[in-house]
Order: structure tokens, then C-alpha cells, then sequence
């Protein structure tokens, strides 16, 4: 197991003994045994323990959206967007969605996947407006594809990994914007 796998490790386990508020970057080197500034090798905060997978992904889908140009459609965005799930296991952020109350992380939780949801948002709004459609449009429909993507994996999350794929649950959630957006 790498350092970055036993300091997650090391984070949930003491966001479920102690919460997210009474749990310190120092409790979590010394339950992984590693130093702190190891821990800030991987991780830029607390918050990142959770966030920084999902994060990478967002950030891999925001180039391929910047990339798609003038000839972006709907088909195209929702294939990046799928894209960000494929293979998503259970890892720090899934729990932490998953089991949330018990973490004290709700509050936490609904700030930091605001901040997602806006950055995803921004990059597919971007690429709609690239692609012709007008500002408003463009941003109802980039907050409404990150809405989906952000609300399937948290709905994935707390059923728990037995019922289902992140993917198919994505797409369940994308269903509802059939018609709306991109034309």
C-alpha cells in the first residue's frame, strides 16, 4: 500500500472515530505513521484526502471538454462526463458521501461539492458557448450536466457499490436533460 492509500486510510478511519472537525492533519500522520510533511507530498489539506481523485478527474475532463472546440454536441460532452465515473471505486470521497453524518461532513460536504459542481459547471459551459449556443444556455446547461454528475455520485455513494456503476447511474441522471440543452 502506497503512503497517499494508508494516509486515506488513516483519514477515514479517524473521520469516522472522531468526525472531520476533531480529526487533525497530525492525528492522521501519526495513525499512517508517516510524517507531516509527507502527508503534504500528496495532499494539500484535509479536504483534499477526499477530493483530490475526483478533482484529477475533473481537471483530465476539463482539457478534453477545452479541446473539443466549436464542434462540441451534447454526445460529445456527456461521453467526457462519463469519462470522470468510469472505474470510480470506492475510495476516500465515496465514503465520506457514503457515511457523511457519521463523519460530521455534511456541512463540509455540501460547500466542497458546490465548489465542483461550479468548476465542472464553468468547463462545460465554456465548450456550449464555443460550440454556438448562447450565455444563458450555455450555463444552464453546463450547471445542469455538473448537477447530474455530481448528484449520481453521491446517490451511487450512499446505495453503496453493490447497486450499481457509477456509470449506469450517471446516465440515469443525464436522462433527465434528454431534450434540453444541446441541440
Amino acid at each position: 500500500m502506497s503512503s497517499r492509500e494508508t494516509l486515506s486510510e488513516a483519514a477515514c478511519e479517524l473521520f469516522l472515530e472522531r468526525g472531520y472537525e476533531a480529526t487533525s492533519v497530525a492525528d492522521i500522520t501519526q495513525r499512517a505513521g508517516v510524517s507531516r510533511s509527507s502527508f503534504f507530498n500528496y495532499f494539500s489539506s484535509k479536504s483534499d484526502v477526499l477530493w483530490s481523485g475526483l478533482d484529477a478527474r475533473i481537471a483530465r475532463a476539463a482539457d478534453a471538454l477545452s479541446a473539443l472546440g466549436a464542434g462540441a454536441d451534447g454526445d460529445a460532452v456527456r461521453g467526457i462526463l462519463r469519462e470522470i465515473v468510469r472505474g470510480f471505486a470506492p475510495d476516500p470521497l465515496a465514503l465520506a458521501l457514503r457515511f457523511r453524518t457519521a463523519m460530521g461532513l455534511d456541512e463540509e460536504l455540501v460547500r466542497d461539492t458546490g465548489v465542483r459542481q461550479v468548476r465542472l459547471a464553468s468547463a462545460i459551459s465554456r465548450t456550449a458557448r464555443e460550440a454556438g449556443l448562447g450565455e444563458i444556455q450555455a450555463d444552464v446547461v453546463g450547471a445542469a450536466h455538473a448537477a447530474a454528475l455530481l448528484s449520481s455520485l453521491r446517490v451511487w455513494a450512499e446505495q453503496g457499490a453493490g447497486f450499481g456503476s457509477p456509470e449506469s447511474t450517471l446516465d440515469g441522471a443525464l436522462s433527465c436533460l434528454d431534450g434540453a440543452g444541446w441541440r
